[in-house]
């Protein structure tokens, strides 16, 4: 379906149906435990659509211009800094926890959301219901089919040690199966006499990464290293 309707109703039904449409994105996103969950993408949903009826019927105002010119605004405008809110939306719902970065597929639910807003505000009923069951099937089917495969997962070990500690011999108990480092900082405080390696790790298998980071840090331990500190991250 396409088109616009210019009965109250019909602007009403745009609105009703880019919430409805958002509130299942977010609905998902809300059972999952999100920062921005059903109210927030029914919002956005319903924000998106109403600036896009806005934009349209600011288009069809005209203007009389010197010279019996008709001036028209262009709609786009509107649409455009939708996406430019939106972008700064997202960012809001994007976290950086050491390694690893959360939020970007909220971040991306919103940016849909907003599309799907807008589709609805311009009454195209049907691109709007195709992208939220593509958006559906790619949260919940997808995310069942990305745990059925072998990620890489990472992990950083910082170890301080005294400055005389034999760092390959440190490197070598760290090296074991299923793991490999991808690179050792080695960094020396001639004050404390005191050296700090910090190594950035890839373990091939999510359900060994206990395992093999208690076993590392029970080996260090069991070879008397020198050892002051030792700090895992994700």
């Amino acid at each position: 379906m396409g088109g616009f309707s210019d009965t109250a109703m019909g602007l009403v039904f745009r609105l009703l149906a880019a919430a409805f449409l958002g509130g299942l994105i977010g609905l998902e996103r809300d059972i999952h435990g999100r920062a921005a969950g059903l109210r927030t993408h029914l919002l956005v949903g319903m924000g998106a659509a109403l600036f896009t009826i806005i934009s349209e019927m600011v288009a069809q105002v005209s203007i009389a211009a010197p010279g019996g010119a008709i001036a028209r605004s262009d709609p786009g405008r509107i649409a455009a800094q939708v996406v430019t809110g939106i972008g700064f939306l997202g960012a809001g719902v994007i976290l950086k926890e050491g390694l690893n970065i959360r939020g970007l597929t909220t971040a991306a639910c919103l940016w849909l959301v907003a599309a799907i807003g807008m589709a609805c505000g311009a009454a195209l009923y049907t691109y709007a219901l195709s992208a939220t069951g593509i958006g559906l099937f790619a949260l919940i089917v997808l995310n069942r089919l990305e745990k059925s495969y072998r990620k890489d997962y990472y992990r950083t070990l910082t170890l301080t040690l005294d400055a005389a500690v034999d760092v390959a011999e440190v490197i070598r108990t760290v090296e074991r199966p299923h793991l490999h480092i991808i690179y050792c900082d080695y960094r020396r405080d001639y004050q404390a006499d005191r050296t700090t390696l910090s190594m950035m790790l890839r373990l091939y298998h999510r359900g060994l990464i206990d395992q093999i980071s208690q076993n590392i840090t029970r080996d260090l331990e069991a070879r008397e290293f020198p050892l002051h500190s030792l700090e895992w991250k994700h």
